[in-house]
């Protein structure tokens, strides 16, 4: 079982440049990947799109690459080679516009580097060859990790949720018995009122008298309640357990623990009843928040 919330991050560096992947994820309806990557590293999307959607069936995740220059990194190389051949190349030109009589402009610093390729701006967004490898690779580190970030979530709500069906499967055995407690009282009941009225010498149809008891007991009656109950309960521990991702139907299978619960206080008659109605509605409730984050 895997949340769908989780937090990972990764960076790593070479002698140009450092770099720092995020990724995050919140709950989603089905798997949405967003990327945000600086200009240069788009190249970076299709790759770690294809492990992400390998690594995750729902969530929202948002993968995040930020680019830097490790401190005191120059973010320009002087080509010395180039400056070499410029300024021979400007001797050259030097000599012959003397011996034509012309003179040059003094040469100055600024007029030397801006020669082609002499001083050349090395820019931020671009990952050339074994670098856009390296930052590739961080990636897939990052998005590993948010999996693993995810599974341990998932294993603590997995208790949870053990630990939440064994409570309502508790209270659905204490509601069988408040049932049974009550069906008993008020069969007693019934009879005295009925053997009542007709001590009074009331005329009573025994067809309709009958019709209107069993109308009463159906009413009344909370087993197919109690039942379902329990066929919901087995059928969550084995969502539960599943490696699937199965928080869609554990998301249905709440709704319907709800459903029932809600019946049984509905039709409970006892206070006993409706206590143990709303204590399940409480833990049924807690479950469905748990369950909101299970992909």
């Amino acid at each position: 079982m895997q949340s769908m919330t989780g937090f990972a991050e990764t960076s790593g560096a070479d002698d140009r440049l450092s770099w720092r992947w995020e990724a995050r994820a919140v709950n989603g309806r089905g798997l949405d990947l967003r990327f945000r990557l600086p200009e240069g590293a788009e190249a970076l999307e299709a790759p770690l799109r294809k492990t992400a959607q390998s690594l995750f069936r729902r969530g929202t995740l948002t993968l995040s690459l930020r680019l830097s220059r490790p401190s005191g990194q120059p973010g320009s190389q002087l080509n010395e080679t180039a400056l070499h051949a410029g300024l021979v190349a400007l001797a050259r030109s030097a000599a012959l516009a003397k011996a034509q009589g012309v003179a040059l402009a003094p040469l100055t610093a600024d007029r030397l580097l801006a020669l082609p390729g002499v001083y050349a701006q090395e820019s931020d967004d671009v990952l050339p060859g074994a670098r856009l490898k390296a930052v590739q690779a961080s990636g897939m580190t990052v998005l590993e990790r948010l999996a693993t970030a995810r599974a341990g979530e998932g294993a603590a709500m997995h208790a949870l949720l053990e630990a939440q069906l064994a409570q309502i499967e508790r209270l659905v055995v204490d509601a069988r018995g408040s049932a049974e407690a009550r069906s008993a009282h008020s069969g007693v009941l019934l009879r005295s009122r009925v053997e009542a009225l007709l001590g009074t010498g009331a005329a009573v149809d025994p067809d309709r008298l009958a019709q209107e008891l069993a109308q009463i007991a159906v009413r009344a009656d909370v087993t197919e309640e109690l039942d379902r109950l329990d066929a919901h309960i087995q059928a969550a521990k084995k969502l539960v357990d599943s490696q699937e991702a199965v928080g869609r139907k554990l998301d249905f299978l709440a709704q319907e623990f709800h459903r029932e619960a809600n019946t049984l206080c509905a039709k409970s008659g006892t206070s006993d009843l409706t206590a143990i109605g709303l204590s399940l509605k409480v833990v049924i409730d807690q479950m469905r928040e748990q369950v909101q984050n299970v992909e």
